[in-house]
């Protein structure tokens, strides 16, 4: 992590250690001083952790989908995370910001702590039709500590076989892509089956990268980061789901999805087969 950016995770985390009671006890094992006036030796041991944690990357990635949660663990003290692609050269997103790897496929650890996969539209249907994507999703996701997605990311882990009888979320246009794929579908922000976390649809990254903070620390950890990355979100239009949308924004915007879930089951099945 930045040491600039660690300071300031450290001066929020240290605020959640006050307001709880317990930055009264220190580590025995504890961490050397990051800057001035910011001592980590206040901060029990089990907060700082030797997590692997993998995001995937493939062409036509929808940007927020990864940013979001990459945010988030990138905030967890002692994490390797590593974006992972195909190769080392720049992945392009749906909407052209280009993202450099920090990892091949085969350079990624076996063994993860954490595998997340994001979501997109058009670029999902490429990484379900790429063998090399689609076995590092499904070797890893077989072992990994937890198994997670953002939007229709989840697609994507339900045709690697990874959420078979799971409960699952996904961006609403792809909803109806999840049963014919095998896992159940609980339309909510973030749902947790088990080792499986599955977020909604784009935005929902940030909630699904706080509770991912949470299960990997504990609340405390994950309200410092909220609090440090100012997440208090008070949109000026009340049209973030199909419920809250006017009808007329949503037939518009649901238009735009017509056959997108067919498509994906076929693509799901397709991929599914080959693996």
């Amino acid at each position: 992590m930045d040491p600039t950016r660690r300071a300031l995770l450290v001066a929020s985390l240290a605020a959640a250690l006050a307001a709880s009671g317990r930055g009264g006890a220190r580590a025995a094992s504890a961490a050397p001083e990051t800057g001035p006036g910011h001592d980590m030796s206040a901060f029990p041991p089990e907060w700082t952790r030797a997590d692997r944690i993998a995001m995937v990357a493939y062409p036509g990635f929808t940007a927020l989908d990864l940013v979001g949660p990459h945010h988030m663990f990138t905030s967890l003290m002692g994490a390797q995370v590593q974006i992972v692609a195909a190769t080392r050269a720049p992945v392009v997103s749906d909407l052209g910001l280009a993202i450099t790897p920090d990892a091949t496929f085969d350079e990624a650890p076996r063994d993860l702590t954490v595998l997340f996969v994001p979501g997109s539209g058009e670029g999902m249907f490429r990484a379900l039709a790429d063998p090399e994507t689609m076995r590092f999703v499904a070797d890893r996701g077989a072992r990994a500590d937890w198994v997670t997605s953002v939007c229709t990311g989840s697609v994507i882990l339900a045709a690697a076989g990874l959420l078979d009888g799971r409960r699952a979320t996904t961006h609403w246009g792809a909803e109806a892509a999840l049963e014919p794929l095998g896992a159940v579908l609980e339309p909510a922000r973030v749902v947790r089956d088990g080792n499986r976390i599955t977020g909604a649809g784009v935005t929902a990254g940030l909630d699904f990268g706080l509770t991912m903070l949470e299960i990997l620390r504990d609340r405390d950890y994950a309200m410092g980061v909220q609090l440090l990355a100012q997440y208090d979100p008070a949109p000026p239009f009340a049209a973030g789901s199909l419920d809250t949308a006017p009808p007329q924004i949503a037939k518009m915007m649901g238009a735009m999805f017509e056959g997108f879930p067919k498509r994906a089951v076929a693509a799901g099945q397709a991929a599914r087969r080959a693996l």
